[in-house]
């Protein structure tokens, strides 16, 4: 039986997750109903995309009986109420990073979660591409030796963008970007917190960062350094460096194609779809709704590539940069 999607947002990256979707069988994923906050933009969406119902409200998709999963690509600020809502109306929950603003919001909704028993994911695509399962086997086999040390960047020019910009919508690039950069940290040293946290950065008039830079210091010699940036593009490759060697995952190390280690490169083509996507290799969205489903057949309540624990800990790390830089959201 296919698994039974609404969409709440009908916004870009909205998109393309269910133009990904189409690139799957539609006997595994089928999308029932598009919510947004208007109803015109949902059901421009709804027709684009071949979708049964669109609703003008949240609470409309949360009541409708026949969805499943709930995918959320609102907003920063409104992750925290919307995965909230489907959550209490017993729908499973596909949340875009960050899961949320705050470690206290993360942390009731993954407690809620396991009190409803429903499946919880924040969307860290990253860990579902098939280069990140290429780099874990690479780690597993010590390929590169002892790694003592990651070096990773994110840095585009979007601090024009109100999402970016704007602190009353969440804006900075420490939940933007560095969501990516931490998890990749943490991908590679985890799963436990850093020891310690150093952070600068620059804010800009409206109290949120531009630019920031970041160092977590791991037990046993390990470093990672980490960059991201609003103003300008940054190299966004990630560097996995051991006592052997070092392994590239090239850009954008986000959503990979391809990764190279001291003896060999490894591609992976991602597929095509029937419509355009809005962002860079978005048709790899398709991996992690082949997570969700994986899961929710195996009635697994959170994923083991992006488990709940990974979110409380990148939450953690993002509020204390946050805090270091001196940004605060009316949230916290």
């Amino acid at each position: 039986m296919a698994t039974r999607w609404g969409i709440a947002s009908a916004g870009k990256i909205s998109h393309d997750f269910v133009t990904a979707l189409s690139t799957l069988s539609s006997d595994e994923h089928q999308v029932v109903a598009v919510a947004a906050q208007q109803l015109s933009r949902a059901k421009t969406f709804a027709s684009e995309h071949n979708i049964p119902h669109a609703y003008g409200s949240y609470d409309e998709l949360a009541k409708n009986s026949d969805i499943e999963v709930v995918y959320i690509g609102t907003i920063n600020t409104m992750h925290f109420d919307i995965a909230k809502l489907m959550l209490e109306a017993g729908k499973h929950v596909l949340c875009e990073k960050p899961l949320t603003l705050n470690l206290k919001q993360t942390k009731e909704l993954v407690s809620l979660a396991k009190q409803k028993k429903l499946f919880l994911m924040e969307a860290v695509w990253s860990r579902c591409f098939p280069a990140y399962e290429a780099l874990r086997k690479e780690l597993e086999a010590g390929t590169v030796g002892e790694v003592l040390q990651v070096i990773v960047s994110f840095g585009v020019v979007i601090d024009e963008i109100d999402r970016l910009r704007l602190k009353e919508l969440g804006g900075g690039t420490t939940l933007d970007l560095g969501v990516y950069v931490l998890q990749f940290a943490q991908l590679v040293f985890g799963p436990s917190a850093p020891e310690s946290v150093v952070a600068q950065g620059y804010l800009n008039e409206n109290g949120v960062d531009t630019s920031t830079s970041v160092t977590l210091k791991y037990k046993g010699g390990k470093t990672a350094t980490l960059n991201t940036h609003s103003k300008v593009k940054l190299p966004n490759e990630a560097y996995v460096i051991g006592t052997k060697g070092t392994i590239k995952v090239i850009e954008p190390f986000w959503c990979p194609t391809t990764i190279t280690t001291p003896e060999k490169t490894k591609e992976f083509i991602l597929p095509t779809a029937s419509k355009p996507f809005n962002f860079t290799n978005s048709a790899g969205l398709r991996y992690e709704a082949m997570e969700v489903r994986r899961c929710l057949r195996q009635d697994l309540l959170e994923s083991p590539k992006i488990t709940h624990e990974d979110s409380i800990i990148l939450a953690q790390l993002e509020d204390e940069i946050r805090r270091q830089l001196g940004v605060v959201y009316d949230q916290d």
